[in-house]
C-alpha cells in the first residue's frame, strides 16, 4: 500500500472539512434548513441552565484553525447564562488521535497555552502531531514532561472522553468541521452561513431563539 506523506495526508483530511471561500449578505431572519438545521433527536447538554453552544472541530482541519480568530473573541464576550465548549470531532484514526491530544492537554490543565500551539504546529509549522514519536518531541520542546503528557494520552480517562466524543460526532451527525450547536438542538456551520463571519451573527440568533424557546426574554 503505498503511504502518503504528511502533505498529502493534510489535503486528504480537509475534503472532511468544510470549504467556504465566498461571502453572501446579511440575512434577515433565521431560516430552518439555510442558516441553521434541527438536530433530531435533540441531544443533552453539559452546561445545567446555562445556554450550550458546542464547537465541533479538529486540529486536523485548516477552516477549523482559520475560525479561531474569529470565533474566540466572540466566545470570550458571550453573556452569563451562555457557555461555549468545544469538542474535538472524530471520523477516523488520525482525528481520534487529535481529539487524545485535546483531552489530554485539557488533563493536565494546559488546554489554554496548548490549543494555538497545537494548531500552530499542524497548519503553520506543518509538523504532524498525530504521529506519537513526532508528538513527544514537540510536546517537549513546550517545555512539558513528555512522560506525563504519553501517560495522561494513554490514560483511560482520555481514551474514553475520546470515545465519548466520536459518539457524539455520530449522534449530531456530523459530517465536516467546523460545526456549532446550539443547546444541542441546532446545528450551524460556516459554510451553511456564507463564512466565518456571518456565522456570528447566526449564533447570536441562534442563542436568542433558544431563550424564546424557555419563555423568556431575547
Amino acid at each position: 500500500m503505498m503511504k502518503l506523506n504528511f502533505a498529502a495526508l493534510r489535503l486528504l483530511l480537509a475534503a472532511l472539512c468544510f470549504a467556504f471561500s465566498w461571502s453572501v449578505p446579511a440575512y434577515a431572519e433565521l431560516v430552518l434548513g439555510k442558516q441553521y438545521t434541527l438536530v433530531s433527536p435533540a441531544e443533552p447538554t453539559e452546561t445545567g441552565k446555562n445556554i450550550e453552544v458546542l464547537e465541533f472541530f479538529s486540529y486536523a482541519c485548516p477552516h477549523c484553525n482559520a475560525l479561531e480568530p474569529t470565533l474566540n473573541p466572540w466566545a470570550k464576550k458571550l453573556p452569563k447564562d451562555v457557555t461555549f465548549r468545544r469538542l474535538p470531532a472524530v471520523f477516523n484514526d488520525t482525528y481520534m488521535t487529535y481529539a487524545r491530544i485535546f483531552y489530554t492537554a485539557e488533563a493536565m490543565g494546559m488546554l489554554e497555552t496548548l490549543h494555538p500551539a497545537i494548531f500552530n504546529a499542524v497548519h503553520v509549522q506543518h509538523i504532524d502531531l498525530s504521529n506519537e514519536r513526532t508528538l513527544q518531541a514537540w510536546v517537549a520542546q513546550q517545555g512539558i514532561d513528555s512522560k506525563k503528557f504519553s501517560a495522561m494520552y494513554a490514560s483511560f480517562s482520555v481514551i474514553s472522553k475520546t470515545q465519548r466524543a466520536k459518539q457524539l460526532t455520530r449522534n449530531f451527525a456530523i459530517t465536516g468541521v467546523p460545526s456549532v450547536a446550539v443547546e444541542g438542538k441546532y446545528l450551524t456551520s460556516p459554510s451553511q452561513t456564507g463564512g466565518n463571519e456571518q456565522l456570528l451573527p447566526v449564533l447570536d440568533d441562534l442563542i436568542k431563539k433558544v431563550r424564546q424557546d424557555r419563555g423568556g426574554k431575547s
